[in-house]
């Protein structure tokens, strides 16, 4: 009767109100009935629940973006079969209890996928409002659960099928997070990754697929189907960890970043062998997208809850790839969470701001937890914002998040140590824009030095120190007038006049360090690490991030090393010998001098920089060593004639560890003396190696 097709409106009409008239009756017979057991039964569910959506999709289209749809009226109710269909359907849900709840739920997705509702999906969206606001509140994780399970189930269909469903499943997790969301928290967002890679391969395989341009215009269309299914599971994710309580959100922080593959490791937990370096790539983007969703709006008391190490680590080993898009996704993440003030709107942009104070400003004291955060993490900050200005493939849009960071955590972490570090970062990146070691182009030299003019203009006015105040102003002055493409008004313009080199410009132009130091000093700030240039710590994330390291290049000189011989074809790189050249070598009065200069600074740079910075700088040579002095040994068991002699030494096996040893021995030093000879490395460190060589002889004899 629900299903009725008379060709006459008004006996349809009826007897389809019959028919549900009749399935209300039921319902409300299972209260007190002994029927209320056996028509929960998947048998008459499937029969019922099809009956009453066939009805309600008769609906005029109901605003499903704002509150529980409405009651229906009670004239509705009497004549209109699709209200009337809706009501019975909520009062059935309203009684189902936890065993039954899955059984009145199927059915629902074996209609919407029998007549093809999910595209569109304002009827299956309309649905499952429906369901989420009749049930009982703490039922809601299992419709979630169901959900969930018809996408894994439906994970082969057209993306918009897929879009669909996560769609619906946005508007449920809207609901349920009002309430109880239960044990499915871990689960959703497992689901949802997984989904996003999925689709992330699928569009993956349909680029590396298209050979023919009539395909082409197809493999588009899908492309961009797939774009609604990845931004449609970053909007689900996004929404559903900003309702959560901050304890969870960190969990799911942790949870995604563990998902983002970085390249030269293999810590994160997503399979992304089918993906490509494309793939990889989309991949990346669209976890640090879900990511930044997750983190948005998030206020920690204390930097260390929201930026604990575990979590800092690897949010910034991406901040170092060969990819600008990756690196402004990380420095927007690190924003939401150092942001605790709402500052960053305030700041957003990077321009010479005239007067600070009419920003507002909200900040607080600094804690002795933040004060401790940036003991541990500031070198580590400080290396990742002067790599990343250093990048070959910045857009302006890099250069302003750049300046945010730096404004920030001058709000948010500064005390006088970390001012003095900032400002001695600062001038570093001036430095090497003047310098350009890197040799970017102009537009990035200037570029910097807009960013640094832009950064030194906001934290003088924040510590309010005159003099400082009054050189950087000097300083902008003189650029406006003589070099206005140091300046980020502007720099970033579309047509902006560049220069052809630096190293003609006034020193006037630039922001010098004594001037800095002299103006700092009188107002009571210790200035004695001023004069230590800043320079970054090395650690492995470079070879870590496709990034040719110290490292690299060390082992490719030792690579070509053992196998280079002289041909016909290769000019000899030798230095010609003359008397003059024999003379320099003999006076040593000048090396003396200079051998003393680097101990003056050596000295100086202990007393006056700090710890952290000493410590790291420690930490990375002994590496470099520890790197080096393997590569000697993998050379020396590949090198041939250790091999031949091996084989040709015949002693007894008590004695041939002895003899392998002095075999060990004399190639090792012999490959030491040859690196010194050859000027790859230099006294000092040829002692060192020679002296670990030695003390490994010792002990293996």
């Amino acid at each position: 009767m629900c299903h009725s097709c008379d060709s006459d409106p008004e006996t349809r009409t009826e007897i389809r109100i019959a028919g549900i008239r009749g399935i209300q009756g039921v319902v409300r017979k299972t209260v007190n009935d002994e029927l209320r057991a056996t028509i929960w039964e998947p048998q008459h569910m499937d029969k019922i629940v099809p009956s009453l959506l066939f009805n309600m999709q008769k609906i005029e289209e109901v605003d499903s973006r704002i509150g529980p749809p409405p009651s229906p009226s009670a004239a509705d109710k009497e004549e209109n079969p699709a209200m009337l269909a809706e009501n019975c359907f909520r009062e059935l849900l309203g009684r189902a209890t936890f065993g039954n709840m899955n059984n009145a739920v199927r059915p629902v997705f074996a209609h919407l996928d029998h007549h093809r509702l999910w595209d569109p999906n304002e009827f299956a969206v309309h649905c499952f409002k429906v369901i989420m606001y009749s049930i009982q509140a703490q039922y809601s994780h299992h419709v979630i659960q169901e959900i969930l399970g018809h996408l894994d189930a439906r994970k082969k269909d057209s993306p918009r099928v897929r879009a669909g469903i996560i769609q619906v499943l946005l508007e449920a997790v809207a609901i349920a997070a009002k309430g109880s969301i239960g044990p499915t928290v871990l689960e959703v967002f497992n689901t949802l990754l997984k989904h996003l890679r999925l689709s992330v391969e699928f569009e993956a395989r349909d680029l590396q697929g298209e050979s023919i341009s009539s395909a082409n215009l197809n493999t588009s269309s899908k492309d961009s189907d797939e774009k609604i299914v990845q931004n449609a599971v970053i909007q689900t994710i996004g929404f559903f960890g900003s309702n959560l309580p901050d304890y969870q959100r960190s969990e799911i922080m942790m949870f995604i970043m563990g998902k983002v593959p970085v390249f030269g490791t293999s810590t994160h937990t997503l399979d992304i062998s089918q993906l490509g370096d494309l793939g990889t790539r989309r991949i990346q983007i669209m976890l640090l997208r879900s990511l930044l969703m997750v983190t948005s709006g998030y206020k920690a008391k204390t930097i260390v809850t929201a930026l604990p190490g575990s979590f800092l680590d690897p949010l910034l080993s991406p901040s170092l790839m060969e990819d600008y898009e990756l690196r402004q996704l990380v420095l927007e993440v690190m924003h939401n969470l150092m942001d605790r003030h709402d500052n960053r709107a305030k700041l957003r942009g990077i321009r010479i701001i005239p007067d600070v104070a009419d920003l507002k400003i909200k900040r607080e004291k600094i804690c002795r937890q933040d004060t401790s955060f940036m003991k541990k993490n500031g070198q580590q900050l400080y290396r990742h914002i002067y790599l990343g200005c250093k990048e070959e493939d910045n857009v302006q849009k890099n250069y302003e998040l750049l300046y945010t960071s730096l404004a920030l955590i001058t709000i948010e972490l500064a005390n006088e140590e970390v001012v003095i570090d900032l400002i001695r970062l600062a001038i570093a990146l001036q430095d090497s824009a003047i310098i350009n070691e890197d040799n970017l182009s102009m537009f990035h030299r200037c570029g910097i030095m807009a960013l640094v003019a832009a950064y030194l203009n906001f934290v003088s006015q924040m510590i309010a120190v005159p003099a400082f105040c009054q050189h950087v102003s000097k300083v902008i002055e003189i650029r406006t007038m003589e070099a206005p493409y140091f300046l980020p008004e502007h720099i970033f313009r579309d047509k902006c006049m560049l220069p052809k080199s630096l190293e003609k410009h006034d020193k006037n132009l630039y922001f010098l360090t004594n001037k800095i130091a002299e103006s700092l000093g009188g107002s009571g700030y210790s200035v004695e690490r001023l004069s230590v240039p800043y320079v970054p710590q090395v650690t492995d994330e470079d070879r870590l991030s496709r990034r040719k390291s110290i490292v690299d290049t060390v082992s490719i000189q030792v690579d070509i090393l053992p196998n280079s011989s002289p041909s016909d074809d290769v000019v000899s790189n030798t230095e010609e010998i003359t008397f003059e050249a024999l003379k320099k070598a003999i006076d040593t009065s000048g090396m003396e001098e200079q051998e003393k200069e680097k101990r003056r600074l050596v000295i100086e740079r202990f007393q006056k920089a700090p710890f952290e910075e000493i410590a790291a700088q420690c930490e990375s040579k002994a590496n470099f060593l520890h790197d080096r002095l393997a590569q000697i040994l993998e050379l020396t068991i590949r090198n041939e004639a250790h091999d031949r002699g091996r084989e040709k030494l015949q002693v007894p096996p008590k004695e041939r560890t002895s003899a392998y040893s002095y075999i060990d021995f004399g190639v090792e030093t012999g490959l030491c003396i040859m690196w010194h000879s050859k000027g790859a490395i230099d006294r000092n460190c040829a002692s060192e190696i020679f002296f670990s060589i030695a003390v490994s002889f010792i002990f293996s004899t």
